[in-house]
């Protein structure tokens, strides 16, 4: 899920958060948030983490399941897993984005396994069912916005049991009900929202029907009441505490960038732009229709104004772009530039082509690019420190078109510096899963990678650097926590790289002020939670090896 128009505030009001009469600024205490004197002055001073807009936590919070007596192990840990997976979306939607592929991480060590009778309190005399109560204790790293920095816990819930038999009803109580909570009925825990008034009010009168069973139960240390088996919600307090982050400025390694990481010679930045077309709904448009073809070009377009010298050196499979057939008429002295100018700016169209035949035009020469592989060259001298300048050829690979297939993602991760990625995430299991992937698939030389898709630090962060060899050392990854905005995405996209590539060592800060689409995309600031993780070991100090980029 990509958004496409602007999200209304959903959950506390986040112009309100530093309120006091909204509870937060009043009620935050650096003892109940687990800090010391001097870790709150760091908190308040917000230098946090890399990121614009996100403030790093620990998380917390407990939950409990009822299995079968004989349950496995390994059942147990399925069924543990079912309910927090359950907590993203309740986490997602009041702004809070985990680190743990859909809160996957379970400890067993956690559990607390209490064998009990479940009665039937509308049947007189039951004698009850075994079961075993599994309490457990999840903890994950999470991203709050940085608005929410003071905020020491919220009060969520979490669904029970066999919840996807009642999505409908969890649907109508506790989504906002409308067409895209519809298109994840099937994957009702992605859109499962605790904090909205209905689903607050449907949750307490729940536990009201709950608390009146438990006080029907003679025994509350060895039974527990039916209705507490069956129960579709479990209010659920999650705690927040301030994680050890970073100080000060961090910087991708641009000493290996700059000298030459996969190729000799060169610095490599592979971009992949998928499809835009709302996949959950099985909507498809032409190409040149797609929101992600004009995207795509819109980030080439500022990397091209900013660097003017940049060639079109091959396509793959081969093409000649110079050339379309439109209808009967043959139009020649097409370039990439020309792609540009019809679809960004609706000028520059051939005057032998009809104003009626330029769509016809426009998509001739799209599909000659369409899952095409593209390479534009740029040579420049570098001079890295007290080394000679040399001739370091930019390079930038890039395909539009990516799909559900992993190929051209593999193709470009395995021979890039610099890896970017500008599309759906197929809410994790699409082609960038690092299920798809193993550690050949990435290559040995210092990396940095760009995944700009729905809540990319859930579903890749965490498992990405546990692919690369040398971890983070020779990996950082740049993700959002929650879903990014595709309005403005290629161009926030090519910026970054122009700001990457302006021979200037732009810090990461300021990389990803560049990123953002536009200031006002949240209440909070311009990016999705968006973060730099594996930046915290880098070595490279502009300062220390100054680089010198010319022209």
């Amino acid at each position: 899920m990509r958004l496409t128009i602007r999200r209304a505030v959903n959950v506390w009001g986040l112009a309100a958060l530093a309120v006091a009469a909204g509870g937060c600024a009043a009620e935050f205490d650096p003892g109940e948030a687990g800090l010391s004197a001097e870790e709150a002055e760091f908190q308040q001073n917000e230098a946090l983490l890399t990121s614009n807009t996100a403030a790093f936590r620990d998380l917390t919070f407990t939950g409990y399941v009822f299995v079968d007596p004989s349950a496995s192990q390994s059942s147990i840990i399925a069924t543990v897993k079912k309910q927090t997976q359950s907590a993203f979306g309740a986490l997602r939607e009041s702004y809070v984005a985990v680190n743990s592929r859909e809160l996957g991480d379970v400890d067993p060590l956690t559990f607390v396994k209490v064998p009990v009778t479940v009665i039937d309190t509308k049947i007189a005399g039951d004698k009850g069912k075994s079961m075993l109560r599994v309490a457990y204790t999840y903890k994950d790293k999470a991203l709050v916005p940085k608005v929410m920095a003071q905020k020491s816990s919220l009060s969520l819930g979490l669904l029970n049991g066999n919840y996807q038999l009642q999505a409908k009803k969890i649907l109508v109580e506790c989504t906002s009900n409308d067409a895209q909570a519809k298109e994840f009925e099937s994957a009702i825990w992605y859109v499962f929202d605790p904090s909205k008034a209905k689903c607050k009010a449907t949750i307490a009168a729940e536990q009201k029907l709950v608390d009146v069973e438990r006080a029907k139960i003679v025994d509350k240390k060895t039974q527990v009441a039916k209705l507490e088996v069956d129960r579709l919600y479990i209010p659920m307090t999650v705690q927040l505490k301030a994680a050890v982050t970073s100080k000060g400025l961090t910087y991708p390694e641009y000493d290996q960038l700059w000298g030459g990481g996969v190729q000799k010679g060169r610095l490599v930045v592979a971009t992949v732009y998928g499809m835009m077309a709302d996949w959950a709904v099985g909507e498809q448009k032409s190409i040149i229709d797609d929101e992600g073809y004009v995207l795509w070009l819109e980030h080439l377009n500022q990397v091209f104004k900013a660097r003017p010298g940049f060639k079109l050196a091959s396509l793959n499979p081969v093409e000649d772009l110079s050339t379309v057939t439109v209808g009967t008429k043959k139009v020649t002295g097409i370039t990439f530039q020309s792609l540009i100018n019809w679809e960004i700016y609706n000028t520059g169209f051939p005057s032998t082509v009809l104003p009626a035949q330029r769509k016809a035009l426009r998509l001739a020469a799209a599909k000659k690019v369409y899952q095409h592989w593209l390479r534009f060259e740029l040579p420049v001298q570098v001079k890295v420190g007290k080394a000679a300048a040399a001739t370091v050829i930019l390079t930038i690979d890039t395909y539009f078109g990516a799909g559900s297939s992993s190929a051209p993602h593999k193709k470009a991760i395995k021979n890039s510096d610099v890896f970017l990625y500008n599309g759906h995430s197929y809410i994790g299991y699409g082609p960038l899963d690092p299920g798809n992937f193993t550690t050949a698939d990435f290559p040995t030389t210092y990396q940095l990678m760009f995944v700009d898709a729905c809540v990319s630090y859930n579903y890749y962060e965490k498992d990405y650097f546990l692919l690369k060899t040398g971890g983070s050392a020779k990996l950082d990854m740049i993700t959002n926590g929650l879903e990014t905005w595709v309005a403005g995405s290629g161009v926030g996209m090519g910026n970054f790289i122009v700001a990457l590539l302006n021979g200037k060592q732009t810090s990461y800060k300021d990389l990803l002020t560049a990123a953002e689409a536009s200031p006002d995309d949240y209440e909070w600031g311009g990016d999705a939670l968006r973060v730099v993780d594996g930046e915290i070991d880098n070595k490279y100090k502009p300062k220390t090896t100054p680089i010198v980029v010319t022209p």
